[in-house]
C-alpha cells in the first residue's frame, strides 16, 4: 500500500503527503459518478496530472469492470475507484475485480466500509470513505480509514442532506492529520483554490467533469447540465423510489430539476403507492434512463451545475482549474502584512 509520510518534527501536517503517496501533480480528483466516470475519463484525468477514479455502479458487470479498470490503468499513471459500502456488503466482488487492475486507491462510502477496506488493505491500496456529516466523519477518523473525502450538501448525485461543503471541511481539518479532500460545489479554480487555502489536501469534482467529453453521460445528459443554472438542482429520493433502487433513505441524490421532480419530489408517500399499485411508472422512467430523456431520467448534478458547461475535455478541465495557483498566489499578494 502506499504509504503516507509522517508529518515532520513540529507536527505539522504536510499537506501535500496524499500527493507524495500517489504521485499525482495537480491536487483534483474526478469523483467517482456511477454512469459519468468510466475508465476514458479516469485516464484522461490521470494524463492530465489529477487523479483519475473510475465510479462503479451497483449494477456494474464483471465484464464492464474489467474493460473500464483496464482503460484507466492503461496509461500507466496512478487511479482509483469508489464503489458502495451497501452494495459491498451483499457481496465484495466487485471490490475483488477492481483489486486485480491494481488501483492505488479506493473510495468505499455510504454504509459500513469495514469489510471492503480490510480487503482493500490486505491488497495493498489506501483506502478513503466519503463522509456528509459528523457522525461519518467520526467513522471516517478510525484507523482502517487512510483518507476522509468531505461531501457537502451542494454535491451532485448520492449522498446526506445535512453539511454544506466547508463547514465540513473545517470540521474535519479540526479534528485529524488524516489527508482531507474535500468534495461538494466545486467547479471552477477559485472554488479549487478555496478549499486548498482552507487545508485541504486536493479538491474532488464531480459535476464539471460528468459533462466533459471523455464522460460516459449521455451527450443530452451533458447539455442538461450544460445549460443548467445554479439554482436548478433538487436534493430527493424520488428517482431512486421511481426506479425502485434499494438506497439506504438517508442518502437521497442531487439533480436537476425536471418534469418527473416537479411531479413527485414534494409527494414521496403518494410516489411509493404508486410504485407498489404498477409497474408503469418504473417502466417509464426506466425507458427515459434508456433514451436519455432528461424531463424524466435522473441527471444527477449538483449546484455546480451553473458553472460548468459542455463540449470541454478532461485535459481543458484540468488546465482551467490549475490556476488554482494563481487564485492562492493573488490572494497571498492581497492580504500580504
Amino acid at each position: 500500500m502506499p504509504e503516507l509520510p509522517e508529518n515532520d518534527a513540529h507536527g505539522t501536517r504536510p499537506e501535500n503527503k496524499l500527493q507524495q503517496a500517489l504521485g499525482y501533480t495537480e491536487p483534483i480528483f474526478n469523483a467517482s459518478m456511477a454512469g459519468a466516470a468510466g475508465g476514458s475519463l479516469a485516464a484522461a484525468v490521470s494524463v492530465a496530472g489529477g487523479f483519475g477514479m473510475l465510479g462503479i455502479g451497483g449494477s456494474s458487470t464483471k465484464e464492464w469492470i474489467d474493460q473500464e479498470a483496464s482503460l484507466a490503468a492503461s496509461t500507466g499513471h496512478s487511479w482509483g475507484a469508489g464503489l458502495m459500502a451497501w452494495v459491498l456488503a451483499k457481496n465484495l466482488d466487485p471490490l475483488e475485480q477492481v483489486l486485480a487492475h491494481g488501483p492505488s486507491f479506493i473510495c468505499v462510502s455510504f454504509g459500513d466500509p469495514g469489510p471492503a477496506a480490510s480487503l482493500a488493505h490486505e491488497a495493498g491500496v489506501m483506502v478513503g470513505m466519503q463522509v456528509g456529516n459528523a457522525a461519518e466523519l467520526a467513522r471516517a477518523l478510525e484507523v482502517d480509514i487512510d483518507v476522509v473525502i468531505c461531501r457537502g450538501n451542494e454535491g451532485g448525485g448520492h449522498g446526506r442532506n445535512e453539511v454544506s461543503t466547508l463547514p465540513l471541511l473545517q470540521l474535519a481539518l479540526q479534528q485529524t492529520a488524516k489527508p482531507v479532500i474535500a468534495a461538494g460545489g466545486l467547479a471552477t479554480a477559485a472554488g479549487v483554490a478555496a478549499v486548498l487555502g482552507a487545508g485541504a489536501a486536493a479538491a474532488w469534482i464531480g459535476t464539471r467533469f460528468a459533462a466533459a467529453t471523455e464522460s460516459m453521460s449521455h451527450a443530452n445528459v451533458k447539455e442538461a447540465i450544460g445549460t443548467a443554472g445554479m439554482d436548478d438542482t433538487i436534493y430527493t429520493r424520488a428517482f431512486d423510489i421511481a426506479q425502485r433502487i434499494d438506497w439506504p433513505v438517508e442518502y437521497g441524490g442531487r439533480a436537476l430539476r425536471n418534469d418527473f421532480s416537479d411531479t413527485w419530489a414534494e409527494d414521496l408517500e403518494k410516489l411509493g403507492e404508486a410504485v407498489a399499485s404498477s409497474d408503469a411508472l418504473t417502466d417509464s422512467i426506466n425507458e427515459a434512463r434508456t433514451k436519455a430523456d432528461t424531463s424524466l431520467a435522473p441527471v444527477f448534478a449538483g449546484q455546480a451545475a451553473g458553472l460548468s458547461r459542455t463540449g470541454q475535455s478532461a485535459a481543458q478541465i484540468m488546465a482551467d482549474l490549475a490556476r488554482f495557483r494563481e487564485v492562492l498566489d493573488r490572494s497571498a499578494r492581497r492580504w500580504r502584512l
